[in-house]
């Protein structure tokens, strides 16, 4: 028998825990997930038993983020003069909490 593999906090994980989820949901949660540095596992607890998501600078959230905004940058000019679409104005919502909650702030201005 294979020996137990416990987490950092000496804690055995034992249950899983499945649900199924749409592609466009699914690589939102990617996004979200690259976003704060965790790992998808981690990040899914947290979110699960509504404790705080506190991202820690990394070069992984780095190139999340440069990634993410180079992805906001095509699709605002894509729009040329459209309104933007729901999905893009969270995305850009997620990057502003993301950026300002690296730096200590509380500050979020999206609705």
């Amino acid at each position: 028998m294979s020996e137990k593999n416990y987490d950092r906090k000496g804690r055995w994980r034992s249950k899983t825990v499945a649900f199924r989820m749409s592609p466009e949901e699914n690589e939102e949660l990617d996004v979200r997930v690259k976003l704060s540095g965790l790992s998808k596992q981690e990040y899914l607890i947290n979110r699960a038993l509504e404790k705080e998501i506190i991202v820690q600078g990394n070069p992984r959230v780095y190139i999340a983020l440069k990634r993410q905004l180079v992805e906001v940058l095509q699709e605002l000019k894509a729009l040329q003069g459209e309104t933007p679409s729901e999905e893009l104005l969270d995305a850009i919502c997620l990057i502003n909490r993301t950026l300002y909650g690296m730096k200590g702030e509380n500050k979020n201005d999206c609705p």
